[in-house]
């Protein structure tokens, strides 16, 4: 299976997620932000780093490069699309997913080992996990508090797409500790923690994040 990894001017995690997805045992396929077409990628992650000097806002800029108006179109249409840090910012400024992400409310940039509770399991990135499923993944940012209005945390909540929440310790302070969600179909979600930092014991504090690839993997396999 092809997974499509997007490199935008300041991504920074792009060849830490074409690496995790080679790992779980997919193909990596690189992809350019000026690029018109996908190509034959049955999945794309969109990685961390400061797409665009983070200018405007974080993401703001890069929902208008040419890659993400063809992957805006393919994941209404199912594509598996998976966000992570900036990447989440850059659906959430793509109208891909609800809400958005603001400066830390302690006005740091933090970087830790973060612990998660998985809390679905019915989206094609967590599929290989089990609902309360406890992992710890480092996590990196300096806008990652997910903010949304009470009706559309309320909806997230009741519709099962909170995808993963933070325990012991909310990092930045995002609305109900929510680290991830999704869309309506589980095709496309978007998460603030790495997992591509977590996928060998080697350079990881654990293996917990490799389940995220793995998923989509046998997900694809399965459909």
């Amino acid at each position: 299976m092809k997974i499509g990894v997007v490199t935008f001017p300041g991504s920074l995690d792009d060849r830490d997620a074409a690496r995790a997805v080679r790992v779980a045992g997919g193909e990596a396929v690189a992809l350019w932000h000026a690029d018109h077409d996908l190509g034959d990628v049955d999945a794309v992650v969109l990685p961390g780093g400061f797409s665009y000097g983070d200018y405007l806002r974080c993401g703001a800029i890069a929902r208008f490069a040419p890659i993400m108006q063809e992957l805006v179109k393919a994941a209404e249409g199912g594509l598996p699309l998976l966000g992570i840090c900036n990447g989440f910012q850059i659906l959430c400024e793509s109208h891909l997913l609800p809400g958005a992400l603001v400066r830390n409310d302690n006005l740091h940039f933090v970087c830790r080992d973060q612990r998660l509770r998985i809390e679905s399991t019915s989206t094609m990135w967590t599929s290989d996990y089990e609902v309360g499923q406890e992992i710890v993944v480092p996590l990196k940012n300096g806008e990652g508090g997910y903010v949304a209005d009470e009706a559309t945390l309320d909806r997230l909540e009741g519709e099962g797409r909170v995808v993963a929440r933070y325990l012991e310790v909310n990092p930045n302070g995002s609305r109900r500790d929510i680290a991830g969600i999704s869309n309506e179909r589980g095709n496309v979600v978007g998460l603030m923690p790495h997992p591509e930092h977590a996928v060998e014991a080697l350079t990881g504090p654990t293996t917990d994040g490799l389940g995220f690839f793995t998923s989509i993997l046998k997900g694809l396999v399965q459909a």
